[in-house]
């Protein structure tokens, strides 16, 4: 009897799916986001008769440059991509853990959607609408604002930040923005955001995280740290991993990730994506970990 194993008959069953996560640095956003849709090919994802929602982080009134909010040239880019693939209905929405009017004014959205001929919406102030979450984690039942469920695309824009609750603040987390009241969120909230994102997984057609200033220490008031990078890719679990690894920590760290791989939602398995563009171990950097989780994962979260 041979002890010799056919593993061509093996991989014959064997699938492997990848998913492609982009991650590209450089001095100019827009040429940045520019390469970055280029590499997971994001036109395939977005149709001309979408009614998208571009949805970016602005949970309090503070300028991009502190790392806390999304930069508007990253929302421009976004406004002249989806325009230039013909889509006409384009909303950027957001309902903030602040006074979410003021920030419009502090991070510069006015003039970008006012120049595009772009609907600004607060989504704090709009319709919401009870939404109940088939087979809950802990988040049965939700108000979602009228703007998010009527659109057929969200393009997801959050910050690179770590969390004092969650770890890490992405992706994910970043649709907290299109629900009423927030503070729903805050016990449990790992199998929340789970839940959270479970509603939108189907709406949620792209991810860009805006890396040209990160936060480390805390989500609002934390220190800023220069990266000078996008990452781009249309699986939010994928997406959210690998911003986490490019701030130094391990994924496998963060609960949310794992319950939302084995909820169906999307790859956190570094194993199973494909990093296209930067690779990783040259663009990290150590981002120092909220106060919460340092005696846990030290410093450095690894």
């Amino acid at each position: 009897m041979s002890d010799k194993v056919n593993f061509g008959s093996i991989l014959k069953y064997c699938v492997v799916i990848m998913v492609s996560v982009a991650v590209v640095k450089g001095e100019d956003p827009h040429e940045m986001l520019k390469k970055a849709l280029g590499l997971i090919g994001a036109e395939r994802l977005i149709s001309r008769d979408d009614t998208v929602l571009i949805k970016p982080n602005y949970v309090v009134a503070k300028h991009p440059s502190t790392g806390i909010t999304t930069d508007s040239r990253i929302i421009d880019g976004l406004i002249k991509f989806v325009k230039d693939l013909g889509v006409e209905n384009i909303i950027v929405g957001e309902g903030g853990a602040g006074d979410t009017e003021k920030a419009f004014d502090v991070v510069g959205i006015r003039e970008v959607v006012k120049r595009w001929g772009v609907k600004l919406v607060n989504l704090n102030n709009d319709n919401r609408i009870n939404v109940r979450v088939p087979h809950a984690l802990a988040l049965r039942e939700i108000g979602v604002a009228e703007t998010a469920l009527k659109s057929t695309c969200i393009i997801n824009v959050p910050k690179l930040k770590v969390h004092h609750m969650a770890l890490v603040t992405l992706c994910m987390k970043n649709l907290m923005g299109l629900i009423l009241p927030k503070s729903i969120m805050h016990d449990r909230i790992n199998e929340k955001i789970v839940d959270l994102a479970s509603i939108f997984k189907d709406k949620v057609k792209l991810n860009v995280v805006d890396g040209l200033v990160g936060a480390e220490e805390d989500e609002v008031h934390g220190s800023p740290v220069r990266m000078d990078l996008i990452i781009a890719g249309e699986d939010m679990v994928a997406v959210d991993s690998v911003a986490t690894a490019v701030m130094g920590i391990d994924p496998g760290k963060v609960k949310y990730l794992r319950l939302a791989e084995e909820r169906g939602l999307g790859i956190s398995n570094m194993d199973d994506i494909e990093v296209v563009g930067e690779d990783i171990e040259r663009v990290k950097r150590r981002f120092k970990l909220p106060l919460a989780f340092r005696n846990i994962l030290g410093m450095s979260g690894v």
